[in-house]
């Protein structure tokens, strides 16, 4: 499931479309690490690609959270950045994070494409994606160590794509 999602990443980012993350507490720590490898780099020096975690601006946060209601916090920005093919990687450890199902709602809504990065047993999240990377753990400690593995495979994919293209 990693390679399929993975080919994924790559896939929306070499059609042109931009891939968005969320979360929240760790999972918005990693969603900020994934992006930011995308766009700055991980190991090898190429493009920058577009992504953007949705955890970082704390303005929109915090004036969304307080005129929308924090289960609209995610939902909002997607909304206005997000377009059609899009990419909403959604990182919850519980499956159940109101705020992150409904990014992913807003985000179909919109022809986005949506995966879930999950632990135990996906919960509700799991069962709304397109794809669903699930680690079946009830610590969360594990979960978020597999789940930063796994956004460090998906850079080490991109990276490969990218040089592949170049040496064509």
């Amino acid at each position: 499931m990693i390679q399929q999602t993975g080919d994924l990443i790559c896939q929306t980012l070499t059609a042109g479309n931009k891939i968005l993350l969320c979360g929240n507490g760790g999972s918005a720590a990693d969603a900020q690490h994934i992006a930011a490898e995308l766009v700055g780099r991980y190991e090898l020096h190429r493009r920058a690609w577009p992504a953007i975690a949705l955890t970082t601006d704390t303005s929109a946060l915090t004036a969304i959270s307080n005129d929308f209601g924090y289960e609209e916090v995610f939902a909002r920005q997607i909304l206005a950045l997000a377009q059609k093919n899009d990419l909403l990687i959604a990182i919850s450890t519980s499956g159940g994070s109101p705020n992150v199902i409904r990014a992913v709602e807003t985000a179909k809504d919109l022809g986005c494409q949506t995966m879930a990065l999950g632990g135990r047993d996906g919960g509700r999240l799991a069962s709304l994606c397109d794809q669903a990377l699930i680690i079946g753990s009830d610590r969360t400690s594990r979960v978020q160590e597999a789940h930063i593995t796994i956004g460090h495979l998906w850079c080490e994919m991109v990276d490969a794509m990218g040089e592949a293209r170049s040496a064509r």
